[in-house]
């Protein structure tokens, strides 16, 4: 097999403002089960097995701040709060289906 080069400039290596964003352990769980739509924050810390509360908060903020994903709050007692993908998050979708098929591939 031929051995690709890839060039990357070092002034302007997006790879790490990337995974800065996504290289948490649990990002990429996360969005994958918000790609399924709104979820509450119960539903997320259910689903995303292995996350405990506070990961999940940090995740959550982290991912907010870069435009990923969306919160929005509802005025209920107690206060009801939903997350979904923005557009910006949903375009992660298939680098991380990519990822996860190159993952069953090749590791064991």
């Amino acid at each position: 097999m031929k051995n690709k080069k890839i060039n990357i400039s070092q002034n302007t290596c997006s790879l790490k403002d990337v995974l800065d964003i996504i290289g948490g352990k649990w990002a990429m769980p996360i969005i994958y089960h918000l790609s399924k739509g709104k979820m509450r924050f119960k539903e997320l810390e259910r689903t995303v097995e292995g996350i405990n509360t506070r990961m999940l908060v940090k995740e959550l903020k982290n991912m907010e701040a870069n435009g990923i994903i969306t919160r929005e709050v509802f005025a209920t007692v107690p206060p009801t709060v939903e997350y979904t993908l923005t557009s910006k998050g949903e375009k992660l979708l298939p680098s991380i289906v990519s990822l996860h098929t190159w993952g069953q591939e090749f590791t064991v």
